[in-house]
């Protein structure tokens, strides 16, 4: 029992170390992310989510986000979560000034997700991605005014789980450019 409960605290100081080592070298990205997406919100466009494999449950959590609410009551915004057949979705919904809001944390074959990417570019649409393992293949697929966001991290579950603190950071950006500080 005592061998299962440090392997358990294992994963706590390997998650609390992953996120103490990127703060630094994610935050400009996610800046970054977080004014893309705002330009597209404020400019009448949507986001569209869309994960590959299990990074799919955090697209449908991140349209969730959007269209209801972070941290506090807003108006919904314009969002919605894709399902695998995103390129085809992509080309059916998207339009010029919409955004794709990719999450693949990096355990299967990069071809669901690149193939997302490519229809989000057919579209002019901007394409944001939040990548495992350094964003290999899909960092390649992206035009200059998109964006990466890399965990540097070989492990899927780690990766999530960054994805997932990433995804608050961009929602509490939003809602701070939007509506102002929030009030203690």
């Amino acid at each position: 029992m005592l061998m299962l409960e440090q392997r358990i605290q294992q994963h706590f100081f390997d998650s609390a170390d992953l996120k103490y080592q990127t703060a630094e070298t994610l935050a400009r990205p996610i800046a970054d992310a977080a004014g893309a997406l705002l330009g597209t919100i404020t400019a009448g466009g949507k986001m569209m989510a869309y994960g590959s494999g299990s990074a799919a449950p955090i697209a449908q959590h991140a349209a969730a986000l959007f269209v209801g609410r972070f941290e506090r009551e807003r108006p919904p915004l314009a969002a919605l979560a894709l399902s695998g057949q995103a390129p085809l979705q992509l080309q059916a919904l998207g339009h010029p000034g919409d955004l794709l809001l990719l999450f693949d944390a990096g355990e299967a074959d990069p071809g669901a997700a690149l193939a997302a990417i490519a229809a989000a570019q057919a579209q002019e649409m901007t394409v944001v991605v939040l990548a495992g393992r350094g964003g290999g293949a899909l960092r390649e697929a992206l035009a200059e005014t998109d964006v990466m966001i890399a965990v540097p991290h070989e492990r899927s579950p780690r990766v999530l789980e960054m994805h997932l603190l990433v995804l608050h950071c961009l929602c509490d950006a939003v809602d701070l450019q939007l509506m102002g500080e929030q009030d203690p």
